[in-house]
């Protein structure tokens, strides 16, 4: 994985599930949750809910406090700052890669 570090891999990895897209999306929203509470967000059972967070936790994208008998997640704002840096500086890439390119056909163009 030229340029690409391995914890941003697996955050990449453990998003590319729409349900732990959607828990990442409601713990931004909504602030922290107890497991429980995101319940509602796929019609998935308690484990498999319980499986999904476990792989966001492991990825790093959420932190995990236990309330006597209740997990609380809540979003990792540093793992987020960390995916909006990297996509913002590919975006900057690909913005001046097609700004090159256009001024190229531009002076194609202009030749003809």
């Amino acid at each position: 994985m030229s340029g690409i570090n391995a914890p941003l891999a697996n955050q990449f990895a453990a998003l590319g599930d729409p349900t732990r897209l959607a828990i990442i999306d409601r713990l931004i929203e909504d602030g922290p949750q107890a497991a429980g509470a995101l319940g509602d967000i796929a019609d998935i059972s308690a484990p498999a809910m319980s499986r999904h967070l476990k792989v966001l936790h492991q990825a790093g994208l959420v932190h995990r406090e236990t309330d006597k008998q209740r997990r609380i997640y809540s979003a990792n704002p540093d793992a987020l700052r960390a995916i909006g840096a990297w996509s913002l500086d590919r975006e900057a890439f690909w913005t001046a890669s097609l700004d090159r390119l256009a001024r190229l056909f531009q002076h194609i163009g202009k030749t003809e």
